[in-house]
């Protein structure tokens, strides 16, 4: 009995030393990849979406668009080539694979229609609109659908390493609960041979047994209340506001590239708005930075609009691509700016959730099989005078 209660105790530490362990490994995961893996797949979208938007501005330019459009144009093409590469660094899984194939395979095509479409806009020949809207189509029907594929599976990641995390260890508390019941079954079998009550190295043993189970227990609602899930929440509703916010500009542009009825276009434009409006009064609420960019936005939207209804087509594409501070340009990419430090102050918080956590788990590992060990030593001491009786 004595011995199969120190075995007992012993496989009772390796279980805890383990899972627990593996949790503190998981915060280093999700710090050091999990998280930036997150926040890479966000960023291509976003690269992908900004370079779309900015072919589009760079033809309503006409003939040889500003150095500034062109250069933002290969700098969101470059940024989404870093991020594909930062975002699916160490993968190995088939469905990431063929996702960065697919991309991969259709941006050559992309820049490809784009170029047309720009050589073509510098001759003033109308063919170039066409290859304008099947190199936009290509991005949002495919390029931007598998991103966004990317980016789910990445978040789905970092909410499981979360979850791992801050989630009670059940194989650790069900083998110290076993421990607990084969003390109780051993002081009977005590009771009956020796008649003697309480045996003090099996009652030190469940004492140092509960003692862990509370330390775990303790550890892991801390480390609960440190990840915080509403953080994360945050970071991917505002990836969403970003990525809508991108939709609408590109959708934006076209109107006046397509140069025919605005009422479709319109309302794609306007189910993305209302998604968008809604997620940043959730996210950052109605006084924030975003919201008052978002809503200086709609109203240079609103005046484009009203100048392409009353055939004043310049000035529409003014109001769209224009420099000035009150164009659409401009509003647009102040509200782009503004959701780009909300993510990253979101990003923060689910960096210091995951980190705190890990600190509410310090130590807990060796602690709980170091427990366990003087247990089994305490079973020991205390099943030894009895066994001298009867040598």
């Amino acid at each position: 009995m004595g011995a199969g209660l120190i075995v007992l105790a012993l496989i009772s530490g390796l279980v805890c030393s383990n899972q627990l362990g593996d949790k503190t490994s998981r915060r280093d995961t999700v710090l050091h990849h999990t998280e930036p893996l997150a926040n890479a797949s966000q960023r291509l979208y976003v690269a992908l979406s900004a370079a779309d938007a900015a072919a589009s501005t760079a033809f309503l330019s006409g003939g040889i668009e500003s150095p500034e459009v062109r250069t933002q144009y290969r700098q969101s093409l470059a940024d989404a080539a870093a991020a594909l590469a930062e975002a699916t660094t160490g993968a190995s899984d088939a469905d990431t694979r063929q996702i960065v194939a697919r991309i991969s395979a259709e941006l050559p095509t992309y820049t490809g229609l784009v170029e047309a479409a720009r050589a073509n806009n510098r001759q003033g020949l109308p063919v170039g609109s066409a290859y304008l809207r099947q190199a936009s189509a290509l991005m949002q029907d495919s390029v931007l659908k598998n991103a966004e594929e990317l980016q789910q599976s990445r978040l789905a990641q970092l909410r499981e390493d979360q979850n791992a995390i801050s989630g009670l260890p059940w194989s650790s508390l069900v083998v110290l609960m076993l421990f607990l019941l084969a003390c109780g079954a051993g002081s009977r079998v005590l009771l009956r041979r020796t008649n003697r009550w309480i045996n003090p190295g099996v009652a030190a043993a469940a004492g140092v047994t509960l003692l862990a189970m509370l330390w775990i227990v303790i550890a892991e609602v801390a480390a609960g209340a440190t990840i915080d899930s509403a953080a994360t929440t945050r970071f991917e509703s505002l990836s969403r506001a970003r990525i809508l916010a991108q939709q609408a500009r590109t959708e934006e542009t076209l109107q006046l590239i397509i140069r025919g009825d605005l009422d479709a276009s319109e309302q794609r434009f306007g189910n993305d708005i209302d998604d968008l409006r809604t997620r940043l009064l959730a996210t950052a609420g109605p006084d924030s930075a975003a919201t008052q960019a978002f809503t200086s936005w709609q109203d240079g939207h609103k005046t484009q609009v009203a100048a392409y209804r009353s055939n004043n087509y310049k000035g529409a594409v003014q109001q769209a691509v224009g420099s000035g501070d009150t164009t659409s340009a401009a509003r647009f990419n102040a509200l782009d700016e503004s959701l780009r430090a909300e993510l990253e102050q979101a990003r923060a918080q689910v960096r210091d959730g995951a980190d705190g956590a890990g600190d509410a788990l310090t130590l807990i590992s060796l602690g709980t099989f170091a427990l366990m060990v003087a247990a089994a030593a305490a079973i020991g001491l205390g099943v030894w005078p009895r066994l001298k009786e009867f040598l």
